[in-house]
């Protein structure tokens, strides 16, 4: 009974071992980099907006803010879009 328990503890032991010595490297990629930026410098906040929808207007304002790091200590960007109806000019 001894030796099935041995067997057993070295087992749950070696595979505890192999799990935790598995790095995935991490990558942050995004298809549209007008929603999501890593690294650099954070990118400029556009002007508001007002774009006229037929029957009322929208003021669009979007602005970047630091969402982070990732691992290796790059700051990750996201970008922030506020809409608001607003009378048409």
């Amino acid at each position: 009974m001894s030796i099935i328990r041995v067997f057993l503890v070295c087992a749950v032991i070696t595979t505890l071992v192999g799990c935790a010595t598995t790095k995935i490297k991490p990558n942050y990629t995004s298809t549209d980099l007008e929603l999501l930026r890593i690294g650099g410098d954070k990118p400029g906040d556009m002007e508001p907006r007002i774009n006229n929808m037929g029957s009322y207007c929208l003021q669009v304002i979007e602005k970047w803010k630091a969402d982070g790091e990732t691992p290796d200590n790059q700051k990750i960007w996201t970008k922030d879009t506020f809409r608001k109806a607003v009378p048409c000019p």
